[in-house]
């Protein structure tokens, strides 16, 4: 949708049949079209109108070179308006092809062409994202304005019936005079006087450097940081953790600066499933001990598949279809009854936050399922060691 400016087209009116000219700011190429169907709003519904004028919200047909940022103008006289600056991508994600053993299951949309269609879609609207080709025809590199950015367009995907994976986002870095340059964001939190020590605290384990800080006087107070775009990676839950839902937060892009010291990751390992089949509620029992489980009895499963965390550093294979041995020989009294942990619920921001390098989320209709981008041991074992 472009922009009618003011007393460029015939005194700021466009209408059906009418020849234009279409420019991109005032250093773009002036293309000439003629317009063919001009639709106005009337509530929510779509209704034919005879003209817009300036300040109208209007949809047109016919000119196949109008993008976001475009001026219409006089064919005669153009004279376009400046185009609208666009803050630029810091975090950049692969997404491809689901190729996990339940692809195809739950989705409607699974193919590379499918998914590449609709990403193009995307970008006639979504002017912060670029959608990048590599050299794997099934994988696209996405980058755009920041975590909350990406994972909307992955979730109005995911409603739509598309099945993808993604993979851990990534930072865009710079070179500025010869030294690597990373993007800063200013931080805006707002949070209740009692839960500001841990907030500040995990913010300064993010590289973050406070530059404001003013209470309001009633138990609230507002803080101001510059802080890594990295280090906002999975921030959102966190704070909102600490915060128990009652802090507000805000960021915006505000420049490039040297990259910071490495920030620790992940704590915890995960527990990896070495067989294909569906979660037995004996053998998840049996595994409690080992860490915190993200499925239920029941839950389709398969080898490389992340059921849960390790309650240790390493990642740990382990069998959660085994069940119970059978015997001939019945137990005196009854048998024990075997009570679950409530597993942790994945939510597709919570399984993006906590990935890994090595790791993908697989995202369906359906599910967000977490697994390891090698499924068979032996090849994240070559895998590792090829990185060593």
């Amino acid at each position: 949708m472009g922009r009618i400016g003011v007393g460029k087209i015939a005194n700021g009116r466009i209408k059906s049949g009418q020849v234009v000219t279409v420019m991109a700011g005032p250093e773009g190429v002036p293309k000439q079209g003629r317009i063919n169907q001009v639709l106005g709003f009337q509530g929510l519904e779509r209704v034919l109108v005879d003209e817009g004028v300036a300040g109208d919200i209007v949809l047109i047909n016919g000119i196949d070179e109008i993008g976001i940022g475009v001026t219409i103008t006089d064919r005669d006289n153009p004279m376009p308006l400046p185009m609208t600056e666009v803050d630029e991508p810091t975090l950049t994600m692969n997404m491809m092809v689901n190729s996990s053993p339940l692809a195809g299951t739950e989705g409607k949309f699974v193919t590379s062409r499918q998914i590449r269609d609709r990403l193009t879609k995307e970008l006639l609207t979504n002017v912060a994202l670029r959608v990048t080709d590599t050299e794997d025809s099934d994988v696209f590199l996405l980058a755009g304005r920041g975590e909350l950015h990406l994972t909307i367009l992955l979730e109005n995907m995911r409603r739509e019936g598309y099945e993808l994976a993604v993979a851990k986002p990534r930072v865009v870095y710079r070179d500025i005079d010869g030294e690597k340059c990373e993007p800063y964001e200013m931080l805006t939190v707002d949070l209740e006087d009692g839960h500001q020590g841990g907030v500040m605290e995990e913010l300064g384990r993010r590289r973050g450097e406070l530059v404001n800080m003013e209470p309001d006087g009633n138990g609230r107070t507002r803080l101001e940081y510059r802080i890594p775009a990295r280090g906002l990676i999975g921030f959102q839950g966190d704070f909102m953790t600490m915060t128990r839902g009652t802090g507000m937060m805000a960021h915006i892009f505000d420049d490039y600066g040297p990259v910071k010291a490495d920030m620790p990751g992940r704590h915890n390992g995960v527990l990896v499933s070495q067989e294909n089949g569906e979660a037995v509620a004996y053998a998840l029992w049996n595994l409690e001990d080992r860490g915190r489980m993200f499925v239920s009895p029941g839950d389709k499963l398969y080898e490389g598949m992340i059921i849960g965390i390790h309650s240790r550093d390493n990642d740990l294979v382990v069998n959660p279809i085994k069940g119970k041995k059978l015997t001939n020989v019945r137990a005196s009294g009854t048998d024990e009854a075997v009570r679950l942990t409530t597993p942790i619920k994945l939510t597709l921001e919570s399984a993006i936050e906590f990935i890994d390098d090595d790791e993908l989320v697989e995202i369906t209709p359906q599910s967000i399922r977490l697994r390891k981008r090698h499924l068979s041991e032996n090849d994240r074992k070559r895998a590792s060691r090829a990185a060593e």
